[in-house]
């Protein structure tokens, strides 16, 4: 059985979908277009996996950042964090702002007459698989009747979970991040999956954070759980919101993790690149 739990927003043992239409439209629904995951061999194909089974017993790990934005609901669970927000102020999801520091995922922006009265960052934050899952994506589709273009189902390569990297990356990005928002005084919130907040809380030092959340905080963590409907999808449901500071963040790492962070993150990057072209041969 392929370990894909949700293809195109769907999740993948609901009965009554139309697979050979879903594969062929290649839409995400949470956007409204097409699917923006595409094969690297194959631009025109959209790979559709948001969510995957992985973990003994095998539970739904989401992969793809866009699947955390169903219904918007996380937009929603933000806007306590607008304390300058007024009725009659207007309300805009503004994606993709470039602060000092980094680009934020989104904005959740109060604004009236045209001008910004308050606002809210919003990172988000999924898994990094290691390995491929075209495969386990070819295998469903092989179980859906769904025809394919390759043979990829009889492959044996595995994929995996990046757990330790996608840990330690997000921290020091949001470490970077917080002190922006900490001088203009605004809210930062990262959304996550709550099986990769039960890997952060384990493996660094979470046991100062505000739990639930504090709403004078600048630093927020909003953790969500995949739970089933009645007609048997996939619905995001918010089980637990932390926060802290910068200050905060610096004590989730540890006093040289940072460094150390972004060591890896360059040997990464670096080993990704080298090849027989880069090669140095001295004249």
């Amino acid at each position: 059985m392929s370990l894909v739990s949700e293809l195109f927003g769907r999740a993948s043992d609901k009965l009554g979908e139309d697979w050979n239409g879903v594969v062929e439209a290649q839409q995400c629904p949470f956007l409204g277009r097409k699917c923006w995951k595409t094969r690297k061999s194959d631009p025109s194909t959209s790979i559709g996996t948001c969510t995957v089974a992985y973990g003994r017993p095998p539970a739904p790990v989401i992969i793809c950042p866009t699947r955390l934005i169903e219904r918007r609901q996380i937009f929603t669970d933000c806007l306590h964090l607008l304390t300058l927000h007024e009725p009659g102020n207007e309300l805009h999801i503004v994606p993709e702002v470039t602060i000092p520091g980094g680009r934020i995922d989104y904005f959740v922006v109060s604004s009236r007459d045209g001008r910004v009265r308050d606002f809210v960052g919003v990172e988000l934050q999924t898994l990094d698989t290691t390995g491929t899952v075209w495969p386990e994506r070819q295998r469903l589709l092989r179980e859906l009747g769904v025809a394919r273009g390759d043979d990829a189902e009889a492959s044996p390569k595995p994929f995996g979970m990046n757990w330790k990297m996608t840990a330690k990356t997000i921290l020091v990005q949001m470490h970077h991040k917080i002190q922006t928002f900490e001088h203009v005084n605004k809210k930062l919130v990262l959304v996550l999956q709550d099986r990769l907040l039960e890997y952060m809380t384990r493996e660094f030092n979470f046991g100062h954070l505000n739990n639930p959340g504090s709403i004078g905080d600048p630093m927020h963590m909003h953790a969500y759980g995949l739970r089933r409907s009645p007609d048997n999808s996939l619905v995001l449901r918010l089980d637990a919101r932390l926060s802290t500071d910068s200050e905060g963040i610096s004590t989730c790492l540890g006093l040289q993790a940072e460094a150390r962070v972004e060591v890896e993150a360059i040997i990464l990057a670096l080993q990704a690149k080298i090849s027989a072209a880069t090669l140095f041969a001295p004249i």
